[in-house]
């Protein structure tokens, strides 16, 4: 973390905390619920409160907040562990809500005892009624002033597994016309006879999200609860409870949100884009999730400069994506391996390169001028190269600095050549070009005196590997496809995967690896993906070398 740039408004409060002794150090935690795979605005989530410790001392616990039975599985559990590792952080404690249940549950039975808490025997449908609307008081439920110990039995017997559910909840007793809805007589177990991911059958009670979340953070006596802006009005009951329980004042703090342009971020809208098939997976590189990025070839380095870069702000607002993606190409440009890679081949054969029969002339190449410790390659050389179908046309325009009958290119790490012939097959498209490289031209070496302007990448046909290349591109074709009319999918951008099935590339790639980055000349940024490449090379682009989208917008 930058030391230069000024404190945010959480810093400063943790600042001041410390200097006053109000806590001699900071604990905070990363509470994701597991059901569903943590995506980019977990990730500032996860850079705040791992980052606040590692600033100003303390720890962060991992906290799975797994009080819904229905919706949790241990592949979101490990999927977040994984995760959170990736970027770089550590946590002192890896905790579960379910862990508490018995503390919760006393918590719950003291609540009833002080007559702050009673079961209630209306549906779901009945308690919505009953609390009113934000301009209208609710009213009190008939079951309002049960006894104390028909409360105590009646919750002892849902625990028992006595009621269906659905059948009763146990509700705090607060204050039914209270201006926030939140303290209308909030619930805070109903029963649900479902299997739990760590606890099995042991419950068939569960607690809320609002009861077990700050009372989570007062057992673990989390000084600085972070949330995000919508949890505001839910702070009022968490120090409610905290009061009346008598319990460690952990205390709530609120920042905006991450909203990223052409994404959508909401948990439920990305398991429909995985249910419907819109995307092959949590971890599709076109998904925003930690994991689909990670997939996707971005690096934790970028993914924490862009949340640093960000900060934390009070207030909502839409982040460019294009910014993540500078953050990426910023870092991927200082550690990438410099590669060649030919997407659509055009055979081009060097009419006057002498036959080197077994043999082949090896040129050198860097794999990084960005770090000279990275060192050089030996890319080889030959009669017949593939060269971009692009960078050659009959006809060019003005400033085309490409290949063209009569043209001269620099080959990157090679020689100049010249095209002198264009053949063509029956039906007029070009099929090959026949050229002439010029020996005293060589790359480091040239006493030609011939000056080109352009420079091409190339592969030996001889020598080339295949690979198949996937071209990802931003999932949405909106800005904001959530506050679009209709149905959020409909703004899908259908060229967001195109697929290069087989690419020709220097033989030096046969040896990538998964934790490496490459640049493929002239083309973007790219990974080997971590699914299928097993008997054959696939690469994942991660981001093109210059931001094309924003060009295209202007258009």
């Amino acid at each position: 973390m930058s030391e230069e740039r000024n404190l945010n408004f959480i810093e400063e409060i943790i600042e001041e905390d410390l200097k006053s002794g109000k806590y001699s150090s900071v604990v905070t935690r990363f509470p994701p619920e597991p059901n569903g795979y943590l995506h980019i605005g977990h990730a500032k989530s996860i850079c705040l409160n791992f980052g606040l410790t590692e600033r100003f001392g303390g720890y962060t616990n991992l906290r799975f907040d797994d009080t819904n039975p229905i919706t949790e599985e241990t592949e979101y559990v490990d999927s977040i562990k994984e995760d959170v590792e990736w970027l770089g952080f550590h946590w002192k404690n890896e905790l579960y809500a379910s862990d508490y249940f018995d503390e919760l549950y006393a918590f719950a039975v003291k609540l009833i005892k002080k007559n702050l808490a009673y079961v209630d025997d209306s549906t779901a449908e009945e308690i919505a009624v009953m609390k009113g609307t934000p301009t209208e008081v609710g009213k009190d439920s008939p079951y309002r002033n049960r006894s104390i110990d028909e409360n105590i039995l009646l919750f002892d017997e849902m625990r028992s597994g006595k009621f269906g559910d659905g059948a009763k909840v146990l509700r705090a007793k607060i204050d039914m016309g209270h201006q926030n809805m939140h303290m209308r007589d909030p619930i805070l177990y109903r029963i649900k006879n479902a299997d739990h991911h760590r606890t099995g059958n042991k419950w068939c009670i569960y607690p809320m999200y609002d009861f077990a979340h700050g009372q989570s953070d007062s057992i673990e006596e989390v000084t600085h609860s972070l949330c995000t802006l919508e949890f505001i009005p839910h702070r009022e009951l968490y120090d409610w409870f905290i009061e009346k329980l008598e319990i460690f004042p952990s205390k709530q703090y609120e920042f905006a949100r991450l909203n990223l342009t052409y994404t959508v971020m909401s948990k439920r809208k990305l398991l429909q884009l995985v249910q419907d098939k819109h995307v092959e997976s949590w971890d599709d590189p076109r998904m925003p999730t930690i994991s689909g990025l990670r997939r996707r070839g971005y690096t934790p380095e970028s993914i924490r400069e862009f949340c640093d870069r960000i900060g934390i702000a009070k207030r909502e607002n839409l982040i460019d994506v294009g910014l993540l993606e500078f953050c990426v190409r910023e870092h991927l440009n200082r550690v990438a391996l410099r590669r060649m890679v030919v997407f659509d081949p055009l055979k081009v054969v060097i009419s006057n390169y002498p036959e080197i029969i077994g043999d082949v002339e090896m040129l050198e190449g860097e794999d990084n001028p960005e770090d000279e410790k990275t060192g050089s390659r030996e890319i080889p050389f030959g009669k017949e190269l593939y060269i971009e179908r692009e960078d050659f046309l009959e006809t060019p325009p003005k400033k085309f600095f490409r290949l063209f009958p009569g043209g001269m290119v620099r080959l990157k790490h090679a020689y100049i050549i010249r095209c002198d012939e264009a053949v063509k097959d029956e039906t007029g498209k070009v099929t090959e070009l026949r050229c002439t490289y010029f020996p005293e031209s060589k790359s480091g070496n040239d006493t030609s005196g011939i000056s080109v302007k352009g420079t091409l990448h190339w592969v030996s046909v001889q020598n080339a590997i295949t690979a198949e290349v996937r071209l990802y591109d931003r999932l949405f074709k909106v800005e904001d496809p959530s506050t679009e009319e209709g149905d959020f999918k409909e703004y899908i951008n259908s060229h967001s995967l195109q697929t290069v099935s087989t690419a020709y590339a220097e033989p030096a790639l046969k040896h990538a690896r998964m934790e490496e980055r490459y640049q493929f000349l002239r083309k973007g940024y790219f990974t080997l993906d971590n699914k299928d490449t097993y008997h054959r090379l696939v690469f994942n682009r991660t981001v093109t070398l210059k931001d094309a989208w924003a060009k295209e917008m202007k258009k």
